[in-house]
């Protein structure tokens, strides 16, 4: 599959990665056998490595990158920033008018707090819950990922030898030595079973601050929640004076005020990140006036502390700005219109061949599972090792065909995109899938 022979430049820059970084990369997700690929440049949605292969992006950086690569809009906005200056002790005027944009998008956003990441996001907005509610404890669904926080993380990585009944999910650590404390405060739900999920939440209701909830949690599988579970839980908060804590950092690209607009749902706080950095990294706790309120120094709720020395920097201000007023409902209606097509192409080559896949997703994201259902939960997507083999293999032979996807198997449309690339990622899958049988 034209590897590692063919890939001369990226071998080389591994063999000096991995002795001075673990794995020879920042971020696991870089890492792979037999080396990492290496970017050179991108341009739009193609993006071509240092050995000169060049790839339709459907990774667009974790799902980051709504714009694919250097718009020219958010390239012209950041080299002028540039010129004014990085960052400063100081606020700048660009941070006040990207507060007012993001608020202008969704009624639940009154106040936001910038920070520079979406696990910060989530992290911020679980410590408000916490300190709104003078409880300690946190739900959140089996398998979903909401970044790197102890608390936040829990469950992420469960596997049939640690998960536990399905009644009384596992709370299962992440990193080892996670503090047996931490467990305790983290309340496991099962996705997508609301009668489980209220009766778990139940049996701990005066102990819980929030419920954590990704309507379509990419490690869990990107299966969307069903309306069921999403009211059922909203109601569940609602009922027992607990905070619903919506993170959003991959679905707000899902429609104009994020996927809870889609759900009906009034989260009391949300986490973004992602596509509202225009590229850069970004993180940002919108919520009601009140819970955000706790974090004003100067005002009579002071409960949280909350600073950073590069949060709402003018730089990821400035390209977060504009790639959020370009993302407008005509561009939504675009990227969401191309993943549409792609799952039906998709699922049409998948009965064509006959093959053991299937599709999951919404909006603008799709992930491709090496099973002949789809999944709807964590357990699952959890693959054995025979389709873990097949999608590793897949997302190779992808590669081989022109196409960068996310290593799960998932894509991201952005909006540079067309229909003519929608038909390269059908063609590729059509290929690579054959190829498995």
């Amino acid at each position: 599959m034209g590897e590692p022979d063919g890939t001369p430049i990226s071998r080389s820059l591994y063999e000096r990665a991995v002795r001075v970084m673990p794995g020879g990369a920042s971020r696991n997700s870089a890492i792979r056998e037999p080396h990492p690929l290496y970017a050179a440049r991108a341009d739009g949605c193609r993006i071509t490595d240092v050995d000169g292969a060049e790839r339709i992006d459907f990774a667009n950086n974790m799902a980051s990158l709504i714009h694919g690569h250097a718009h020219p809009a958010i390239v012209s906005a950041v080299a002028n920033q540039l010129r004014k200056g990085t960052a400063s002790t100081l606020s700048t005027e660009v941070e006040v008018r990207f507060a007012e944009h993001l608020c202008s998008r969704n009624p639940n956003f009154e106040k936001v707090r910038f920070v520079n990441s979406g696990t910060e996001a989530v992290m911020g907005a679980l410590k408000a819950a916490r300190a709104f509610t003078g409880r300690t404890k946190v739900a959140k669904a089996e398998g979903a990922y909401h970044g790197l926080y102890d608390y936040a993380e829990v469950s992420q990585t469960a596997r049939p030898s640690n998960w536990g009944d399905l009644d009384s999910p596992a709370s299962v650590p992440v990193a080892h030595g996670t503090p047996q404390p931490v467990l305790d405060d983290v309340v496991v739900i099962p996705y997508n079973d609301p009668e489980r999920a209220v009766a778990i939440l139940d049996r701990q209701a005066d102990e819980i601050a929030c419920v954590l909830l990704d309507v379509m949690p990419h490690w869990a599988g990107l299966c969307p929640a069903t309306p069921a579970y999403a009211s059922a839980l909203q109601r569940w908060v609602g009922h027992n004076g607990a905070l619903l804590v919506a993170d959003e950092v991959i679905t707000f690209r899902n429609s104009y005020g994020g996927a809870q607009q889609q759900y009906g749902l009034a989260p009391d706080i949300t986490a973004m990140g992602k596509i509202i950095g225009g590229g850069f990294p970004v993180g940002a706790i919108a919520g009601r006036a009140h819970i955000m309120e706790m974090m004003n120094p100067l005002g009579d709720s002071y409960l949280l502390p909350y600073s950073g020395t590069f949060s709402a920097n003018p730089v990821t201000m400035t390209a977060g700005l504009t790639a959020m007023e370009l993302y407008d409902q005509a561009q939504i209606d675009h990227v969401n219109r191309l993943a549409e097509l792609a799952v039906g192409a998709i699922n049409d080559t998948i009965k064509t061949l006959g093959a053991p896949a299937s599709v999951t997703g919404a909006g603008s994201m799709f992930r491709i599972h090496m099973r002949p259902d789809p999944p709807a939960n964590h357990r699952e997507t959890h693959p054995d090792p025979a389709a873990a083999e097949r999608l590793k293999q897949f997302y190779n032979r992808m590669l081989d065909c022109g196409i960068l996807l996310i290593y799960s198997g998932a894509g991201a449309i952005s909006t540079p995109m067309g229909e003519a690339e929608i038909d390269q990622l059908v063609a590729a899958v059509d290929t690579s899938l054959a190829a498995l049988r």
